[in-house]
């Protein structure tokens, strides 16, 4: 007989399918473009600013717990999740608007910026059935699994939240305003 609940095997599969779902509707409409209407071009360096502070309420969120303040750590977790909800529409929108910024950099830092852009990418995509199901252990009450799993999620949304920043920075000069 499994230990998964019934209610966590439904969660289960709602979480792979947002999981499945959300990098294809997001691939779908990057290849949408909206006519007649003017660029979104200020959303970059806000979006860019999301990432910043995803990554600093994610260490603080570890702290919290860390400090056994179970509700805050909830609050600030509850919050990323939003946060990069709000990233990805404007980011999706910024796209749906505007013509992708080639990076114009040259030499090794070509090199290392497509690797972090890479790395990013791919670990944004990863991140989302991680994210989802740590936080759907939480709310299940299951926090052996939750902690189990955190452990593997934490660094790796980290990075993907840091890595959104660097290639923010790294690309901006060479937007066209």
């Amino acid at each position: 007989m499994s230990t998964v609940s019934l209610n966590e095997k439904q969660v289960n599969r709602g979480i792979t399918v947002i999981s499945i779902v959300i990098p294809i509707v997001v691939a779908v409409l990057f290849g949408v473009r909206i006519p007649d209407v003017e660029p979104l071009s200020f959303l970059p360096p806000i979006y860019a600013s999301i990432n910043g502070l995803t990554a600093v309420l994610l260490v603080a969120a570890v702290w919290a717990i860390k400090n056994e303040k179970r509700q805050l750590h909830q609050r600030l977790m509850t919050t990323c999740i939003a946060l990069s909800l709000v990233f990805l529409i404007m980011y999706v929108a910024y796209h749906m608007t505007s013509d992708s910024t080639p990076f114009g950099g040259e030499g090794w830092v070509r090199y290392v910026y497509y690797f972090i852009l890479i790395t990013h990418i791919l670990l944004s995509i990863a991140i989302i059935p991680l994210v989802l199901h740590t936080y759907a252990r939480a709310y299940l009450k299951n926090f052996e699994r939750h902690k189990k799993l955190a452990r593997i999620t934490f660094p790796i949304w980290l990075y993907v939240a840091v890595t959104g920043v660097i290639v923010y920075l790294m690309i901006s000069p060479y937007y066209s305003y």
